[in-house]
This record gives C-alpha cells, structure tokens and sequence, in this order.
C-alpha cells in the first residue's frame, strides 16, 4: 500500500533554507546548463569581407569561410559541440528552383571543409532550405505563386546529400515540406551516408521573430507573400505533436521547435510525448530583443542570458541554438 506524507508546514517547513546559500543552490538545483548544451549559428556570406556586421543583429557578423573556420575553433575552446550554418549569398545567382543550393563548389560546402580541415573535432549542422537561394524567398519550388510541396523534396534530398557530402554531421532541414525527412533519409541512405544526423524542424511556426535572420542572409528582400501554407499557425499546439511524429516516423534523429522563447509550452510538450532529443531554436527576433533592452539598460546582461537559456533546459531541451552561445560559454566556465 503506498503511504502518503502531508507536507510539512511553517514554521518546521522553511523552503527559503533550500536557497540560503550558493553552494547549496547549486546542490539542489532540478536542471543544470553547460557549454555542450549549445550549438552557435554562423552566418556565413560570399562576400570579400571576412567579417560584416548585421545591423538588425548587434554583435552578429556575416562571416566568410576563412572567418567561420575561425569561429568554429573558437567555439570547440569553449566546448560548444556544434555550429550551425546559414548562407547570405547576395553575391550569387537566384532562380526560381534555388539552383545554388545543390552547388557541390558552393558557399556552405566550402564553409563546411574550412571547418573541418580548421576544427575537425566539432559538429558541423547546416540549414536544408531554398529561400536564401531563391528569387521569390520561399523554402520551396514556386510555380505561379503557389509553392510545390512535392516538386520542391527533390531539390531538398539533393541540397541535404550535397551538404553531407562535404562534410556535414548533421542535415536540418526548415522548410517544412511534407514528406522532406523521408525524401532526405532515403538519399542519404541511398548514397552512403547511413551516419548523418537529421534535426528536423519539426514545429517551426510562421512567427514575427524571423525579420533579423531574414534581413541577415539576404531573404528579406525578394520574399513575396507569407509562410503561413507550409509553417505553422501560432495557434495550434497538437498540430505540432503530430508534425513530430511523422518527421520521426520519416527518419529523423532528432526535432527542433522554432522560435524557441515563445513557445517553451511547445517543447514541453513535445519532449515528454516523444523522449526524443528536442532542440529549439533561441531565433533572431528573440536575440534583437534582448539586445536591445540590454543596450537601452532594460536588462542585466549576463543573467538575462543565462536565465533564457535555462528556460530551454527545463522545459525539456537536449540542446539550444543560440547566437548567445559563446558569451553564454564564457560566463558559464566562469
């Protein structure tokens, strides 16, 4: 028979005795926060510059692959066990069918192997999506304005076998097609590649955070419309649990939530129902608005940081993106 306690009550029940002191905060904290937790997000240009500031982004560069080599050694000193790439490529060609994301000479393939010949021991995860490489902005084919779910895996399957071909760990894609997972494991499955890593962004929402990323790889500009028929609608919590589950009955290692700050209930969620590793993603309108109020003196800086970051642990995250990540490193080796 299972006895049951009633709790204690005041004054021989005092929870403030639990808080009195660092050391015994530290023993008896539910969730703990550490570099490896993190996976820092590169912008990465075709520019002549090795590094360009973002403006909507303060403390974000556009980094060339010499730069973002750089930066990935940076992050494995400071026990960041990933990086994830995201492409401006203003300098390129754009078509309807984002003929450059399949470019095996291209800009993300060539930052991948400065990474690795720079880095060799961190994780390399890169971003399966057209719009930076379309003229129109859509993750996807669009043929008289309306996007091609079907029509637009192949260009994605051939996008993630390009990408794992040079290199890559782990293959992302965030274009939310239906179908996209299954199509990207059966090419890379197809080829060789039985060891990459999907991180499907399984409940990506059509949210109002996206404008700095957006403006920061170029996609801003030429996007026509919205994402509202293939993202989702920022009412809809179920919706999201049955998107994960058919991204991981598709073949996917693990699934991302994005954005990530305003929609912790999300991951919640997911993480209990599924016991898959679960990442979300700390997206740049959550990052310009911390900045800004941290630049205006709304906001302590450091433990701004570190207590968004802990959000994302205890609702149930395995790891965060975060262009935080190395100062949030840094101040977390102390």
């Amino acid at each position: 028979m299972t006895q049951s306690f009633a709790p204690a009550a005041y004054p021989y029940a005092r929870p403030r005795r639990l808080r009195s002191s660092p050391w015994v905060r530290r023993l008896v904290a539910e969730t703990a926060l550490t570099p490896a937790d993190l996976v820092w997000p590169l912008i990465v240009h075709d520019g002549a510059e090795d590094r360009v500031p973002v403006a909507s982004m303060p403390g974000v560069f556009r980094l060339s692959p010499k730069a973002a080599a750089e930066a990935a050694k940076e992050a494995l000193a400071l026990g960041i066990p990933a990086v994830a790439l995201f492409p401006n490529v203003d300098g390129a060609i754009k078509d309807a069918i984002g003929s450059g994301a399949t470019d095996p000479d291209g800009l993300i393939p060539a930052c991948i192997r400065a990474i690795k010949d720079a880095a060799p021991g961190i994780g390399v995860m890169t971003d399966v999506a057209l719009d930076c490489y379309t003229d129109h902005g859509h993750d996807g084919v669009v043929e008289n304005g309306r996007i091609l779910n079907d029509a637009s895996l192949e260009r994605l399957a051939e996008q993630a076998f390009i990408q794992a071909h040079a290199g890559a760990d782990i293959v992302a894609p965030s274009d939310m097609m239906d179908g996209r997972v299954q199509a990207i494991r059966e090419a890379l499955e197809a080829n060789g590649f039985h060891d990459t890593l999907i991180l499907a962004y399984a409940a990506k929402y059509a949210s109002a955070f996206y404008g700095p990323y957006r403006d920061a790889v170029g996609s801003a500009k030429q996007l026509t419309g919205d994402k509202k028929t293939y993202q989702m609608d920022y009412a809809n919590s179920d919706e999201a649990l049955r998107e994960v589950a058919l991204d991981i009955a598709e073949g996917a290692d693990a699934v991302m939530v994005k954005p990530g700050m305003l929609y912790l209930d999300i991951i919640q969620r997911v993480s209990e129902t599924f016991k898959v590793p679960t990442f979300a993603y700390q997206v740049s309108g959550e990052y310009a608005m911390m900045r800004a109020s941290i630049a205006n003196g709304w906001l302590e800086e450091d433990r701004a940081i570190l207590e968004t970051l802990h959000a994302f642990k205890r609702a149930g995250c395995a790891g965060v993106l975060s262009y935080f990540a190395p100062q949030a490193a840094r101040l977390l080796a102390g």
